[in-house]
């Protein structure tokens, strides 16, 4: 007998900079990259996600000299508010990678050394604007009123001793792998976005240690050098699925690395010329999502409008959340967020359809003392193959939007029927479908919604299922209704 092995799926978030706290910008990446990977899962993929922490570098060792603490010391508590609040949101990563984790460090002396005997670093001097927010040298054409876009903070100049990856050498191959999809980004424009910049200006090759930081991984060939931030961080796609172990190959190349925009052309440019250089795949797809804004505005702490994502779940619960953020914006595209928008889905969405839809047909169920059978009839008005191909387009909006298309046509199933009127095989037969349309819902919104995914499997008194059982079927449930599963949220 042969036994197929199952197709894998690496999905990856960036490492989250250990300078602040989580907030909902790091959230909403997560909790997409957690629905995809739930999603292929569904499908019965060998699934890895990978998240993490980046703790290294200029910033994380002001931020802890401003904390009066050991950097060390200082990323253990921060890494630590990260894995407590995504285990809050329900993420189900495989591993949670740190980058001053034991195995992850001597990877990268590893790399370094290996890039440094291949010809791909040499020494020179480095003069110019360093901004320590972004951790990177800019150009006077990438400042605005003589500030860094990103951090509105003018940079410092620097003049220092430095060692330089040959970036420049791997121009032409960058551009031809992203033209051909050999290297998919996505949304286009982002793609488009990335040939333009290729095709308009030559790479250079950039500074890859800093003499003047202290809190980073040493250059092996020169420890008065600590490794440029940018450099470490993104082996830990590799590191953190076991590079340079054999294990890793199981897994890489990525099949997708989940970013923000913001590090797209770093992530297009800098991190596959580094996986070239040292003799790796690059990854398949690079999808890059929008910003969010509050309000409006910019979140920002001196604006007062940072979202606390823990402290939201806790008000409206952890599955409201995270329906909010895929449901509410095109992914890819900017969002703007507001609890008014939060709670009009909630009581629009989540209570009059969804937890209506659940508790009408268990109400009706539980009266109902005959055995529940019938002919399928809502299995007409359900496509699987569109919101799968929404889901492997990355079309997370609209892959909800199709399964709630489903949830209220079985909401107008029972109005249309008159199911609370009908008796004998009539009401059997819609029972039959109701029930069955509500545990294949169930499944479909695991990803989303997995809490609330688990409350309808116990009322109907199921095991959750797979992509593969979501066809109607003989019901085999013993009905047990519970509680709404969404309060309505009244507004002050």
């Amino acid at each position: 007998m042969i036994v197929l092995a199952r197709k894998k799926f690496y999905i990856t978030t960036p490492i989250y900079y250990v300078n602040d706290v989580p907030h909902i910008g790091h959230a909403y990446t997560t909790i997409a990259a957690d629905v995809i990977a739930r999603w292929h899962r569904l499908k019965g993929e060998d699934v890895f996600f990978l998240t993490g922490t980046d703790e290294h570098g200029e910033k994380i060792q002001q931020a802890a000299e401003k904390a009066g603490k050991e950097p060390k010391k200082f990323c253990d508590e921060i890494a630590k508010k990260f894995k407590d609040a995504w285990k809050i949101l329900n993420i189900s990563y495989n591993h949670f990678i740190r980058t001053t984790d034991k195995y992850h460090v001597k990877a990268v002396i590893n790399a370094l050394q290996t890039l440094y005997k291949n010809g791909y670093i040499y020494k020179g001097k480095y003069q110019g604007l360093y901004c320590v927010g972004c951790e990177k040298y800019l150009t006077e054409s990438e400042l605005i009123d003589g500030k860094c876009p990103l951090h509105l903070k003018e940079p410092q100049f620097l003049s220092e001793d430095s060692y330089f990856f040959t970036l420049s050498k791997f121009h032409t191959v960058l551009l031809n792998k992203i033209e051909k999809d050999e290297i998919v980004i996505k949304p286009e424009a982002r793609k488009n976005e990335i040939i333009s910049f290729l095709q308009n200006n030559k790479l250079e090759d950039i500074s890859i240690s800093r003499s003047k930081v202290k809190w980073g991984i040493k250059l092996p060939w020169d420890e008065s050098h600590t490794c440029y931030v940018w450099i470490d961080a993104f082996l830990n796609y590799v590191t953190g699925i076991g590079w340079p172990n054999k294990k890793f190959e199981r897994y890489w190349p990525a099949d997708l690395h989940l970013i923000g925009k913001d590090i797209l052309r770093v992530h297009a440019t800098i991190w596959p010329a580094e996986l070239l250089a040292v003799g790796l795949k690059v990854p398949k797809q690079i999808f890059a999502h929008g910003y969010f804004t509050i309000k409006g505005q910019k979140m920002s702490k001196s604006l007062g409008n940072v979202v606390d994502p823990v402290e939201l779940s806790k008000k409206y619960s952890v599955d409201a959340v995270r329906y909010f953020l895929i449901r509410e914006f095109p992914f890819g595209e900017d969002g703007d967020f507001s609890e008014e928008a939060l709670i009009n889905r909630i009581n629009g969405e989540l209570v009059a359809d969804l937890g209506n839809l659940i508790y009408r047909v268990l109400t009706l169920a539980e009266r109902y003392k005959g055995r529940i059978k019938g002919k399928p009839e809502l299995d007409k008005i359900l496509d699987i193959s569109l919101i799968d191909k929404h889901m492997e387009n990355l079309e997370l909006q609209d892959a909800l939007g199709a399964i709630w298309e489903f949830v209220r046509n079985t909401n107008k199933y029972i109005n249309e029927k008159q199911v609370w009127k009908l008796e004998g095989e009539e009401l059997s037969n819609a029972l039959y479908n109701l029930l069955e349309a509500c545990r294949i819902i169930s499944i479909l919104i695991s990803p989303f919604l997995p809490e609330t995914s688990e409350k309808i499997n116990k009322q109907l008194g199921i095991k959750a299922g797979k992509l593969k059982d979501c066809k109607f079927r003989k019901f085999t449930g013993r009905i047990k209704k519970g509680e709404y599963l969404f309060k309505k949220v009244v507004k002050m």
